[in-house]
């Protein structure tokens, strides 16, 4: 067995500095072998969950090369999540790979919610495209992001507004009433099956694509609401999500931020 060097990474977000308690915001490990400086380097980042100790990283560290499980000031905080900040705590970690790890490639490793986070940076590293989200000042600290040598997509899903789009519970009737249900499109009604017949998973997957546009449209009113008030945004409690496997749909990037327990915008 390679004897494999594990270096703990903490580091300032050109957002926010250091965090209130005089913490690092951006942090992670670098694991690598023994007595190398690896040309060769690894990136992974989710957007909460804690990639530190990837299930690769030994992996790859005793195959030769460096591996940085890499964590924005998101992990742990999805709902408050903001992709622009995000990117630019990303960009940090590639920074350093290049500056203090002397990696000569970079590969950024897009696993699970990972790929479309990774992606998302690539693209904005190449092409400049990402804006605020509204209220928000746009930050220069992602006008230039150091680009990715190569990009490896593992266990990716489609992103974000698919993926949760597809475990909506579509049964539900009211959005404040979590044991509201509509029978005919209870998953759990044994009426309905399992095993599911043709008809219903077409009526099924239609109605979570309408109720996140119902959702939607909510959102947009009370953004539109709020809009020129001192509230910029607003939590709200999502009824019953569950995951579910099959193709999802969804109108808009997730500007309701749909999650488990709670939601923001």
């Amino acid at each position: 067995m390679t004897e494999i060097v594990r270096e703990f990474i903490g580091l300032p977000s050109p957002v926010v500095g250091r965090a209130g308690a005089g913490g690092h915001p951006c942090q992670g490990i670098y694991y690598r072998p023994a007595g190398t400086r690896p040309a060769t380097a690894f990136i992974a980042t989710h957007y909460n969950v804690d990639f530190s100790e990837h299930y690769l990283a030994t992996l790859l560290a005793e195959r030769g090369f460096g591996f940085l499980g890499w964590n924005t000031r998101f992990r742990g905080n999805e709902a408050h999540f903001l992709l622009d900040h995000a990117l630019a705590e990303i960009g940090v970690g590639v920074h350093w790979l290049r500056g203090q790890a002397d990696a000569r490639q970079v590969v950024l490793l897009g696993n699970s919610g990972g790929g479309s986070l990774m992606a998302a940076y690539q693209s904005q590293a190449v092409e400049p495209n990402v804006t605020p989200v509204p209220g928000m000042r746009p930050l220069s600290a992602i006008e230039d992001l150091p680009p990715g040598d190569l990009f490896v997509a593992l266990a990716a899903h489609s992103g974000r507004p698919e993926v949760l789009t597809a475990w909506l519970d579509p049964s539900v009737t009211d959005e404040n009433d979590p044991l509201s249900v509509d029978p005919g499109l209870d998953p759990f009604n044994p009426a309905n099956g399992p095993p599911y017949s043709a008809e219903f998973q077409r009526h099924y997957r239609g109605a979570q694509r309408a109720r996140n546009e119902r959702i939607t449209d909510w959102v947009l009113g009370e953004l539109a609401r709020l809009a020129g008030t001192r509230c910029r945004d607003r939590l709200f409690t999502q009824r019953r999500l569950q995951e579910c496997p099959g193709p999802g749909l969804a109108r808009a990037d997730w500007v309701l931020r749909s999650w488990p327990v709670s939601a923001r915008f």
